[in-house]
């Protein structure tokens, strides 16, 4: 069942995603060549607790770290460790927080060092998905018209995007029902109403959209081993239109 929240439950989701946009935002400057993917989740840890947050996915069915950072062609859940970043990655980080029981949800990927042009245009492109489906998360569109701005932008470019992982409601859970595919047909499936927010999150892959579950159950990547990227907000839906809380 779709919850609807009201606006001092949206209230207490944007405290917690302006955590994730600040932490987001010092995380870009602080992730480099050299650091493992455990410094980087320790470092997101502090910064979201600093500000009176919690990250939301230690723990979350088993889950064993503070975020998720998924690397070249892992997709999703990756684990963080002691693997060193090195020049020529992609690495995507996806955080979660709890603030006072209501959550938020946002990912990145960023290029690390120097890497090639196709990477590049991966990055932009899965990005650019994500801003596109956004623009359809408003009241009297269809879930299918967020589905399909992901799924036709990205396949324009020559790239595919994920069907085994999708996007989700988020309230006071941190996963709520519906799911946010990235591929679908307009004006179809569950018509968005105000007071919806979805977590809405694009993973595009270089090659085929086929994808694995790695033996610590949690990473996934692609089939291929082709690169991956992710980007991800939570966003409400308003009397004014979309609103992202991240």
């Amino acid at each position: 069942m779709v919850t609807l929240k009201n606006a001092q439950e949206i209230e207490l989701m944007r405290s917690a995603g302006r955590i994730i946009k600040e932490a987001l935002q010092k995380l870009r400057r602080y992730v480099k060549a050299g650091l493992t993917t455990l410094e980087i989740d320790e470092f997101a840890a502090t910064l979201i607790k600093e500000r009176g947050g919690l990250p939301a996915f230690k723990g979350y069915r088993g889950f064993p770290a503070n975020t998720c950072i998924s690397v070249n062609e892992e997709v999703v859940h990756g684990v963080p460790s002691k693997r060193q970043l090195l020049s020529g990655d992609i690495v995507s980080i996806d955080l979660g927080v709890c603030y006072q029981g209501y959550f938020a949800d946002a990912a990145i990927t960023l290029p690390i060092g120097r890497v090639n042009g196709l990477l590049k245009k991966l990055i932009r492109v899965t990005r650019d998905a994500l801003w596109l489906a956004v623009k359809q998360a408003r009241a009297g569109n269809f879930l299918g018209d967020i589905s399909f701005a992901t799924q036709s932008h990205a396949e324009s470019q020559g790239f595919s995007v994920v069907r085994d992982f999708v996007g989700h409601g988020i309230g006071c859970n941190l996963q709520e029902e519906p799911q946010v595919p990235n591929f679908g047909k307009p004006r179809q499936g569950l018509l968005l109403n105000e007071g919806m927010v979805l977590a809405i999150e694009p993973m595009v892959n270089m090659g085929s959209w086929e994808i694995e579950v790695l033996a610590d159950n949690w990473t996934v990547v692609t089939k291929d081993r082709q690169p991956s990227a992710h980007f991800e907000h939570t966003v409400a839906i308003t009397r004014n239109g979309p609103e992202v809380l991240t």
